[in-house]
């Protein structure tokens, strides 16, 4: 059996124009550039930052098909005290069953989220899935669920030794 691993981080981010349905443009947003230190290397621009999309990682799979993600950049959601995750997308008042064919119809849509309770402590000295705070494998759980797709490593901090292996 083919073994793919698809990384993405714990929220979305992205660098220049074009529609973006969760960016946060915001003090959320603001928090999650400052905090993951979201600024182009070359330029020193602001990456434009957001909730995590699933309907955009679980497309990905669709097309990719990945056995195994790598969740990175948990720790810059240490200090939330709430999360939100969309997991779906309402298009002129209707539920969208998937990721939009017709990229035009991403101006028009507005995501649906899961509000989860944030952690509000560090995980960057966590080395093992059993130290992450319940809430940390809580939003964990709503990925691994939604994309279904085993989540086998995590990311919470800039070192070599900041990987939970799963």
């Amino acid at each position: 059996a083919v073994v793919s691993t698809q990384s993405t981080g714990a929220y979305t981010t992205r660098v220049g124009a074009g529609t973006f349905p969760t960016e946060q443009c915001n003090d959320i947003g603001n928090s999650m550039a400052d905090i993951g230190h979201e600024y182009g290397v070359t330029t020193g621009r602001r990456r434009r930052c957001g909730w995590l999309d699933l309907m955009v990682l679980k497309y990905s799979n669709m097309v990719n098909g990945f056995t195994k993600l790598a969740i990175t950049k948990l720790d810059i959601l240490d200090t939330f005290k709430e999360l939100k995750i969309c997991t779906g997308y309402k298009l002129d008042g209707a539920d969208l069953a998937s990721f939009p064919a017709d990229h035009s119809l991403l101006e028009r849509i507005e995501p649906v989220y899961t509000t989860l309770k944030g952690w509000e402590c560090s995980t960057v000295d966590c080395r093992s899935y059993d130290e992450l705070p319940d809430q940390a494998k809580s939003y964990l759980k709503v990925i691994e669920d939604f994309v279904g797709v085993k989540i086998c490593w995590v990311g919470v901090g800039q070192s070599r030794d900041s990987i939970i292996v799963i």
